[in-house]
Parts: structure tokens; sequence; C-alpha cells
């Protein structure tokens, strides 16, 4: 593999003492069990676990190096470097990466659609050239500066995912990665158990724009009530500003939007070009995280139409609507929208989920929204009408906060109610048949991923579906 940091490298960044060490590394690791080849495995100690604990295990898996904090070094064999704080000698590393790096970077934030609008612009970005992305949801005060770290040398594109659960915790993120691109996907009632508004969500988002380098673009989807607050903050910052959406007046205007319960497709608007955008999954939100993968591939110089192509390939991921089929022949329809859930994510799928075409009945699971603080029963509890329109035969509510849905829907809608995932898995399984097509949507916090996975080990998988 490439050489990510010699040792010299290792310690001038992070002014911490070699033991040992290898002339280089090629990957960076925070976690024993997913390990790179030459991987440098940084112990961090978490809410939970402390990888000062796996050090050894690390090292005896393939890790060539381990950075360890200098309290915690005693005892500890093998090739070691030693720093004072190891989050932030990763910060460290994480900054002479981006020094280093002549990537065009983009930084994603926003209340939903982080993660699959990251994913369409990794897409989009490998069309054109060696593109470095986030894997999975790496968006915290450890996951950017990791992700951040493993850029390597040679990466064109970098392409960065920043969340936030408190104002003030994307600022110190945004100036490390230092982005040439910031794109918000939308502001929407989240964590609202920390804010006082969603006009405040709004502006711990438009922190984004702290860390934008000169010269740099705000890109912003204009489908949300908090786009001018937005854009005021962007043009505090001295961005350039471009918007892309459904509205009109958008620089990336969405329009014609279609689905079948594979695909979508629209006609995007720009600079007086029609371009038809094609993709591998349903829903409006769907086009439109793939449209702002479009913008952002243009600014950075990609071709729209090579980066169209490519879009073709975009689809819904786990936890995120992705879709399985259960089954031989009348398989049933698994949609795993299990991994987060706030009022936005939720109307988004229930509009899919009321979009397609289904063989037998149409069951829905939805789980707790968290984090909504003083308005989460009013919150839930306007699901109701987005519910029924969806067509679903039957209903499954799972949460202490999902008793104000079912108090809104009445007891002869709802097939059963729970306060957890565990009290759900009997009368959810007893009352799913072959034919069927469940999608299955709430917090991550509500663990519903059990449920995903005691519905595949009854029903099994068939086959991965053509978004696999």
């Amino acid at each position: 593999m490439e050489q990510l940091f010699s040792s010299h490298e290792l310690v001038s960044a992070t002014g911490g003492e070699g033991r040992d060490l290898p002339a280089s590394i090629a990957s960076v690791s925070i976690d024993s069990r997913e390990l790179e080849p030459d991987a440098l495995f940084v112990a961090i100690k978490g809410e939970r676990f402390d990888g000062h604990d796996f050090v050894e295990r690390a090292l005896a898996s393939g890790a060539v190096a381990a950075m360890v904090s200098r309290d915690r070094a005693d005892g500890l064999e093998g090739p070691l470097l030693i720093v004072p704080d190891t989050l932030e000698a990763l910060v460290a590393l994480a900054r002479a990466a981006r020094s280093r790096s002549h990537a065009r970077i983009v930084a994603v934030t926003g209340s939903v659609g982080k993660t699959t609008t990251k994913e369409a612009m990794r897409l989009a970005f490998t069309s054109a050239g060696n593109t470095h992305a986030s894997v999975k949801s790496f968006n915290n005060h450890w996951g950017v500066p990791l992700t951040l770290a493993r850029l390597p040398r040679a990466a064109d594109f970098g392409v960065f995912e920043v969340g936030m659960n408190h104002a003030g915790e994307i600022t110190p993120l945004t100036k490390l990665v230092r982005p040439h691109i910031c794109v918000i996907t939308s502001i929407a009632p989240a964590h609202l158990a920390a804010f006082s508004s969603v006009a405040d969500i709004a502006r711990a988002k438009a922190e984004i724009f702290a860390g934008l380098e000169p010269g740099g673009v705000a890109l912003l989807n204009t489908d949300h009530d908090q786009i001018e607050l937005l854009k005021q903050e962007a043009q505090k910052a001295g961005a350039g500003i471009l918007t892309y959406g459904y509205a009109p007046g958008a620089d990336w205007r969405i329009e014609a939007y279609e689905a079948s319960d594979d695909a979508a497709r629209a006609a995007v608007h720009h600079d007086g070009e029609v371009l038809s955008l094609e993709i591998g999954a349903p829903g409006r939100h769907m086009i439109a995280n793939a449209t702002a993968a479009l913008a952002a591939a243009s600014l950075a110089g990609i071709a729209p139409a090579t980066a169209l192509r490519t879009l073709r390939q975009f689809g819904a991921q786990a936890g995120r609507g992705k879709k399985l089929l259960l089954g031989e022949a009348n398989p049933l329809v698994l949609i795993d929208e299990s991994y987060n859930a706030n009022t936005a994510s939720v109307l988004a799928a229930l509009e899919v989920f009321g979009g397609l075409t289904a063989a037998g009945r149409k069951v829905l699971v939805l789980g707790d929204m968290l984090e909504l603080g003083e308005r989460s029963a009013e919150l839930h509890a306007g699901l109701k009408d987005a519910v029924i329109a969806s067509g679903a035969d039957k209903i499954y509510l799972v949460g202490e906060h999902m008793a104000a849905l079912a108090a809104a829907l009445g007891p002869a809608r709802v097939t059963a109610s729970t306060r957890s995932a565990e009290e759900m898995m009997e009368p959810l399984l007893a009352g799913l048949a072959y034919g069927d097509t469940v999608m299955i949507k709430g917090s991550n916090g509500v663990r519903l991923s059990g449920l995903i996975e005691r519905i595949r080990d009854k029903f099994q998988a068939r086959s991965p579906s053509k978004d696999d």
C-alpha cells in the first residue's frame, strides 16, 4: 500500500516519542478488529471502551505500531508512538495530512441526508479521480480527524461528513478539514433537547462555514424554512453561495421528478442547461441528495456528464432505505431505515413507502425519534396524517415517545405498540408473511436493527438487491 506517514512524520506531527517504529505506516485505525495492512493503531479512550486495553490484540492482529498515551505506556511492548494524549495526537496527524494535500475538499452537514449525500458525492467524484471519503458516519470529534488522518497523499478529492449534537461542535472540525465546498443538506427539528429552536440548529450547522478556504463556496439546499438564515451566515463568512433543490430560483433546480420502486429520475436545470439525472432508488430526498453531489462535482471541476453517468449507481445504504428481498418465489420486501430518524427523514421515508407497489400487505414499523426535547409528543403525534397517507395495512410502534402517535392514530389503526424493540419481536414476527412489504424506521438508539436481523433470520435473504 501507499505510504501514509513515515516514522519521522509521525513523530514530527505529534511531538511524540517513537519506540521501534517501522519505517512507515500505510493506514490508521482505532478499532483492533478492523485493521488494514501496515496500520497504526490509535488507542482512543471512549465512553465505553479504552483502546489501550486492546493494544496487544491490535499488534498481534497485524498493526505495525500503536499510538498510546504516556500515562498508559508502562508495561506495553512492541513498536509504539508515545504521546501526551492520543486524541490530540490523532488531530495533529489529521492536520498534517490536510496541510500536505492538494485535493479539492468538500464538507457535508445537515439535519438529514448527510451520509447519503456523502456517498453520492463519493460516487460522483470517483468518476474523475482518486477520491477519499468518510466511512460509515464518521462525523464526530474522533471520526473526522480519523478520516482526515487517512487522507492519501495522492488524493484528488476528499469528502468529509461533519455532525453535531450541540452548538460549538462543528467549528473545530471544519477548521481542521478546511473545505473548499461546504454543503448543508437540510435543517429540521433534530437534537431539540439541546437547542431552543430550529433556527438555533441552523446556526449550529452554519458553523461549517468557519473553516471554509478563501474563495470557497456554500452549497445549500433551498427546501426548508431556514434557507435565508443559512445564506446570511454564509455571507458573513465571505462564502460564495449556490443553491439546489425543488424551490423556484434554485441554481440547480429539480423538476419533473418520477419514481418506480427501484429508481428515480428528474430534470435538473442549471445555467441554461437541462440535465437528466437518474439514480437507483426512489425518493424526492434521494434525488435532492444526488443533485447536491452533481453540483459539488461541478464546483470541483468535474463535467456534469461524467458525474451523471456514475450517479446512476447511487442507491440507498444499509439502515437508510436499503431494500432486501427475503425468500424465493414470493419474497418479503424489507426496507431498512433503522439507522436514524427525525421528522424530516420519517416524512421522506413515509412518502417513498406510500409510493411502493406491494404484492401483499404493507407493514410499517416506526420507532421513537430521539432527542426532540419538550416538543417530542407534538412531533410524534404530528406524523399521523403521513402515516395514514402511506397506506400501511399494519402499523407497529416502538418506544415510549411513539405512544403519542399511537394515541393520535387510535387503537383501531395500531396493530401493536411496545416500549422496546425486544418486546416487539414476537408480535411483529408472528404478524409477517411472505409477500409483505415492510419498512422499519426509527432512531438508532431504539435498536430497531435487531428487528431487521430477526426478520432476515426468519425469512432469509434470497439475494442482494440491485443497490447492494
